[in-house]
């Protein structure tokens, strides 16, 4: 068997006094998207902060593509992006400037026709000159997707990345994004509020909460195992407001 495109062993981090991961352990295999589900402040951002290097574990092992984040950084994160709505790009540059200099970054050898691509599949070709100041909260979240992908990632991080989208418009970046992924075998970890969202995009999903992950499984297991009904549509809706309640009653 092929190793995980991700593996998180033992993870923990502190700060200060409080526990923000707690001993957590997870896996990705290539072509999954996974979802990563839990309240505010149950460690969501902190484990990705931690997967992409921005802050450092107290414990715990983080392997990309089987290597370590730690030995091989430089090396792996040539084939990792990330997009979230606490994500800008340069305030004053255009669109198409903002995607530039980033495809410089990642030393993309076919830029301007990346860029182009990517601006097309988005519909946004039409605002490439407009500077991301003036775009809206749910165009700017249009151009972080258009960035996360600007390198053609395995591995690509997703933090509520369509939080400010309109709902038809979150039905087309959903789609658009499952195409893509299909089409590449990208294998994507996702975090969202919106759980039409996750059954729509995910395979299998984690509930975190008080940084522990608390269950684990497909959208129907999940919706039968929690929610202990034998049959009917996967509602993570349910499955969430459950789990995160009893997590909070038993503290």
């Amino acid at each position: 068997m092929s190793k995980p495109i991700l593996e998180v062993k033992n993870l923990r981090k502190n700060f200060d006094s409080f526990v923000a991961i707690d001993n957590i352990s997870f896996s990705l295999e290539e072509g999954e998207i996974l979802g990563f589900l839990g309240p505010n402040g149950a460690g969501k951002s902190t484990t990705i902060y931690c997967i992409l290097g921005l802050i450092d574990p107290e414990v715990g092992e983080i392997n990309i593509f089987g290597k370590s984040i730690k030995k091989d950084r430089s090396e792996i994160f040539k084939k990792v992006n990330y997009a979230s709505a606490e994500f800008n790009l340069p305030w004053n540059l255009s669109l198409w400037e903002s995607l530039l200099v980033y495809s410089r970054l990642y030393e993309l050898s076919d830029a301007k026709i990346r860029i182009s691509e990517l601006l097309e599949i988005f519909e946004m070709t039409h605002l490439k000159n407009t500077p991301i100041r003036d775009l809206s909260l749910g165009l700017r979240a249009r151009g972080n997707l258009c960035k996360a992908l600007l390198n053609r990632p395995k591995l690509l991080l997703l933090d509520e990345p369509m939080a400010s989208m309109d709902p038809d418009v979150v039905d087309k970046g959903i789609n658009l994004l499952r195409q893509i992924q299909k089409e590449d075998k990208i294998s994507i970890l996702y975090t969202s509020h919106n759980m039409w969202e996750i059954e729509e995009v995910a395979s299998n999903v984690i509930f975190i909460n008080h940084g522990q992950i608390v269950a684990s499984g497909t959208p129907l297991e999940l919706t039968q195992k929690v929610l202990k009904l034998e049959s009917g549509e996967p509602n993570l809706r349910d499955v969430f407001i459950h789990l995160s309640r009893a997590k909070n009653e038993s503290k």
